[in-house]
């Protein structure tokens, strides 16, 4: 009896989600929607500051076109948001409060992409490109740093939208 209540306890472990993406508890500061698998609000997948906190993350001092000098960027990073929304797709359409919108290939979560919602240690705000901003990884790889990550580099970001 006993190696049957194992087998029927690993059987549901095996056919359980991997992922069960909890309902925020404060503000949303994130919508994920489109070709997800783990929604939690109305078909989408929202996160709070504290969902955002929880996921792993980088930290990185680098210089941007929009900054002055080097400053220090944090949040998580692109790729775990994504994988806490199950997301299914490859392209990504990254849109800010101001309905501004980039198209970014999925391929870019697989660098140390971060959705920085720190600036020096400090919450982003609205006025500072917050609440989130695409940050790509132009410490690790100089080849980054041109137009074309530039146009991806999103802030004031709002909402991600994964596109198959």
């Amino acid at each position: 009896m006993k190696k049957f209540i194992t087998a029927i306890l690993a059987a549901a472990c095996l056919t359980a989600p991997a992922w069960a993406l909890d309902a925020p508890k404060g503000d949303v500061i994130l919508v994920v929607k489109g070709s997800i698998a783990n929604a939690n609000v109305d078909g989408t997948a929202a996160f709070d500051r504290d969902m955002l906190a929880a996921l792993p993350g980088r930290k990185a001092y680098m210089e941007t076109p929009w900054t002055k000098g080097k400053v220090e960027f944090s949040g998580p990073l692109l790729r775990e948001v994504l994988k806490a929304a199950g997301a299914k797709g490859h392209m990504l359409k990254v849109r800010a409060l101001n309905d501004y919108a980039a198209e970014v290939p999925a391929e870019d979560a697989k660098l140390d992409t971060i959705l920085a919602d720190h600036q020096d240690g400090e919450v982003m705000s609205v006025r500072d490109k917050g609440p989130l901003m695409l940050v790509y990884p132009f410490d690790e790889n100089k080849d980054l740093y041109n137009e074309l990550y530039f146009s991806r580099s999103v802030w004031q970001i709002k909402e991600i939208e994964v596109v198959e």
